[in-house]
């Protein structure tokens, strides 16, 4: 392997990484701070994948589409939890798979309905539709470069979130102790409410900035959703900086085991996690959120 195509895979690595961070971050919140196994996250990260496709045929512009989309993320997740989720904070982790997982169900059927069940592509804006020369005969598409430094930006974004805001430091309060913060007059409902909603969009975020360099088609949350628990496992759960380091890792291990030996490729992740859970049970990270 030369130099100009271990950087691309270096690259590739990072920008995977980062992708899957967006989504994992979501659920390390919900999970670590609400206690809610959710099984429909990846079904958010497929309705922002189809929110670019559509939005984008409706105003032709992807920007304009992936703003639109996160507001109406945001929306949905805030209703979403009020409606549903705020039943099951006290109810058996059974009970909580059951109703994600039939979120799931309902998704996919509304999808279905609505789009269709083809797959479909969003196009590449053609402001980045460029590509990056590396060396004489290599390339890199710049929307690639984009989506991790749009990626970098929104996980520098949300670090600051949590560490220097009043509302992060309810968040990580609630992760803590919710009844001490109950009883400092917080309406711990509604912290909730906005930690969900928040999940929901960063989720979202990551399928509608990831439907231009891959196909829009059914299900393709399932298998992201597989690999965000993974990494909320190996990061530990409700740590947001262990959720960037693990995804991190999974995106090398994943991508330069696809490289290196292709047929073994998805069992190196799973056994990334069983080395680590061997080593730190608990994850490599400690610490409940930021």
């Amino acid at each position: 392997m030369d130099l100009h195509i271990f950087l691309i895979q270096v690259l590739n690595s990072v920008q995977y990484g980062l992708l899957l961070f967006l989504v994992a971050s979501g659920l390390t919140l919900i999970f670590g701070i609400m206690g809610v196994i959710n099984l429909a996250h990846g079904s958010f990260y497929m309705l922002g994948a189809y929110a670019a496709f559509t939005l984008t045929s409706l105003t032709g512009n992807l920007f304009v589409a992936i703003a639109l989309g996160v507001v109406v993320a945001v929306v949905f997740g805030y209703v979403l939890e009020w409606v549903f989720v705020s039943f099951i904070y006290e109810r058996n982790h059974l009970q909580q798979v059951l109703l994600t997982y039939g979120l799931i169900l309902v998704f996919e059927e509304l999808r279905s309905l609505i789009v269709g069940d083809d797959v479909h592509g969003v196009p590449v804006p053609a402001s980045l539709s460029a590509s990056i020369p590396l060396g004489s005969t290599m390339t890199y598409p710049a929307y690639n470069l984009f989506m991790s430094a749009a990626c970098l930006v929104i996980a520098a974004a949300l670090f600051a979130l949590l560490r220097y805001t009043r509302l992060g430091m309810m968040i990580r309060a609630g992760a803590s102790n919710r009844e001490m913060v109950r009883s400092l007059g917080i309406d711990i409902g509604m912290l909730f409410r906005v930690v969900f909603a928040l999940g929901v969009a960063l989720a979202a975020f990551a399928g509608m900035v990831a439907a231009p360099s891959s196909s829009v088609y059914p299900g393709m949350g399932n298998q992201v959703l597989i690999l965000c628990f993974v990494v909320v496992v190996i990061g530990g759960i409700g740590s947001v900086p262990g959720a960037l380091v693990a995804a991190l890792l999974i995106g090398f291990v994943d991508t330069f085991g696809k490289v290196f030996l292709p047929d073994y490729a998805g069992a190196f992740v799973y056994l990334l996690m069983a080395i680590v859970l061997v080593w730190r049970p608990e994850g490599l990270f400690r610490e409940t959120t930021a």
